[in-house]
């Protein structure tokens, strides 16, 4: 039987070598040695994630081989996410997440997403290419606590600001979160973005955060009302 450090190796490997296969026997692996759901997925299939994540902005990957490299990380995925224990992070909220109008990867988008659902968050994931307004929409329609917005292109980039000030006019309490190769903290706090997500893991820190602060602020207020 192979060890626990031995299968979280070839799910990362197989991930970064665009190999289905390995993904699939390391998920499977993962199941017989009776490994953690959540521990296979991100500290194998996701941490191999980050890592083409590095590859890409170094320009040793481009868009073909991120796309093989997510066939993989899907491969491995759906054998484990049945064997995954949803997260009691003592945090639930309810988050809208998407890919910005003119730009189609989601790959980032989807990790942030697989993190939300295993987090027990609920999740609106309006895809990717998404019209500015639809975020605007949405987050009126399901009156969730936090937008999260992803572009992977300077050029689709430049529509997140005018979403942040459309969502804070109609609805000042909602928290606002950016993430994706072009962006940066710098940005998030220029645009008035209340987090910035460096990569999947950390999205999922920042959004409990931000979502216990917004808790914290509606059960003061509450308390304001009654006293």
């Amino acid at each position: 039987m192979p060890t626990k450090e031995e299968v979280l190796e070839k799910l990362k490997n197989g991930v970064i070598q665009y190999d289905e296969d390995a993904c699939k026997e390391g998920a499977n692996e993962a199941i017989a040695i009776g490994m953690d759901g959540n521990e296979a997925i991100f500290e194998g299939l996701v941490a191999g994630m980050e890592e083409v994540g590095r590859l890409f902005e170094a320009q040793e990957y481009f868009v073909p081989e991120i796309l093989m490299c997510a066939d993989a990380l899907y491969a491995g995925l759906d054998i484990l996410k049945p064997h995954c224990k949803q997260m009691d992070l003592g945090v639930k909220g309810a988050v809208v997440i998407g890919t910005v109008e003119g730009d189609v990867h989601d790959i980032g988008k989807n990790l942030v997403k697989m993190m939300f659902d295993v987090a027990g968050f609920t999740v609106y994931d309006l895809g990717r290419d998404v019209p500015l307004d639809q975020f605007v929409e949405e987050q009126l329609r399901t009156d969730s606590e936090l937008v999260c917005l992803s572009a992977m292109m300077t050029t689709s980039m430049i529509g997140m600001p005018k979403v942040i000030e459309k969502i804070k006019a109609r609805n000042p309490n909602v928290m606002i979160m950016i993430g994706g190769a072009p962006t940066s903290k710098e940005l998030a706090d220029k645009w008035g973005a209340d987090g910035y997500a460096e990569d999947a893991s950390n999205a999922l820190k920042e959004a409990i955060k931000m979502v216990s602060f917004l808790k914290n602020l509606r059960a003061e207020k509450e308390a304001e009302k009654k006293g």
